[in-house]
């Protein structure tokens, strides 16, 4: 289990970065659920937390194609893969985020620099 933050952190409609091997994305909705994503889209190198996030939908910020939180299901083009979710749990009012160990879907930028980093 990964530790965030404080749920008193993160306020709704708000995003937080997890910086790793692999970036998660936390998001905490207007409705008050959590839900955690790979960080990267699968299209392109760009961050989801900067996304613009809408009920249980974040659109990437470089070319619009939106993931289900829920399910990381990819809905518009030009991704074509969905992102790797995550398990998220509150334990003593503190955000915790169990890794999924499917192997991510990153994009072919990240995937060759990746490799070469011996990853």
């Amino acid at each position: 289990m990964l530790e965030v933050c404080p749920l008193s952190e993160l306020p709704r409609g708000e995003t937080r970065r997890i910086e790793g091997d692999t970036p998660i994305a936390v998001f905490h909705t207007e409705d008050g659920d959590l839900y955690a994503i790979d960080d990267t889209c699968t299209h392109q190198d760009a961050s989801l937390a900067d996304g613009w996030l809408e009920g249980c939908q974040v659109e990437c910020p470089l070319h619009a194609s939106r993931f289900d939180l829920r399910t990381g299901a990819v809905d518009a083009p030009p991704a074509k893969l969905p992102v790797r979710t995550h398990r998220v749990t509150i334990v003593d009012g503190v955000i915790h985020i169990e890794l999924s160990s499917a192997r991510p879907n990153l994009p072919p930028s990240v995937s060759v620099r990746a490799m070469k980093a011996g990853r």
